[in-house]
């Protein structure tokens, strides 16, 4: 009888080694997967993101062409960079100031860098699942050791949806103000930032008077940026 107890032990303890052995296996292979994605991507464009996919699945079609970074208006980054994160270029993926805001005031502000969001556009999905949220925790930090700020803001301004269905600076500058994204002007710019917390609701072409209000404090805000250095680690 007691044999028969430490045999079941013997193949409990050899079952749970088992479960263990594998999942540190699943683990490092996931973290291997994404860090060849990190270095991948550091310099090729990615081809699509999740949104992307599930987006043209319900719509039928989206709407999204690759830009390089310098094609784009430097107003047009630095406005991003002041209606999303102010403190891009101080922080490490990671703005601690922004997550104790969002502790404070609970679910009245969003707390997410730039940083964050490209992790989340380009590797991850869209929900606000506990495991999205801390797999976006680790591998941001990634993302900027091994990516420049300017890379960073160009994938970010190529992937944000800004409109149903309208995914990256250049398609919504040709959608909606039928330039080209080197010759937007602040106004224009201003108004494709203030779209972007709620893409599918707010539209640049045809704004509300609060998203055009919300438009100039943008443009304030990225006249600020340039003013006291803050887009420094973007802009050449």
């Amino acid at each position: 009888m007691a044999k028969k107890k430490k045999s079941k032990s013997k193949a409990k303890g050899g079952f749970k080694r088992w479960i263990r052995r594998w999942l540190l296996r699943l683990t490092l292979g996931f973290a291997a997967l994404i860090g060849f994605f990190i270095l991948l991507f550091s310099i090729v464009n990615p081809p699509t993101t999740h949104t992307m996919w599930t987006e043209g699945s319900r719509l039928g079609r989206v709407e999204q062409e690759w830009v390089a970074f310098e094609d784009i208006a430097p107003v047009m980054a630095r406005t991003a960079v002041a209606a999303e994160d102010a403190r891009f270029c101080q922080h490490w993926g990671i703005d601690v100031r922004a997550v104790r805001a969002v502790l404070d005031e609970g679910a009245k502000r969003g707390g997410s860098t730039i940083s964050q969001q490209v992790v989340k556009n380009v590797f991850l999905w869209q929900d606000r699942s506990w495991l999205r949220k801390a797999l976006e925790t680790l591998i941001t930090p990634a993302v900027e050791a091994v990516w420049s700020k300017q890379r960073i803001l160009e994938v970010y301004l190529n992937v944000a949806e800004m409109g149903e269905g309208v995914f990256g600076v250049k398609a919504a500058a040709r959608k909606y103000f039928d330039v080209p994204p080197d010759q937007l002007n602040a106004e224009q710019a201003s108004l494709l930032a203030a779209v972007l917390p709620a893409p599918k609701t707010r539209s640049a072409k045809d704004p509300s008077p609060k998203l055009t209000e919300r438009a100039l404090l943008i443009a304030d805000g990225a006249a600020t940026i340039r003013a006291d250095g803050r887009a420094g680690c973007f802009e050449d």
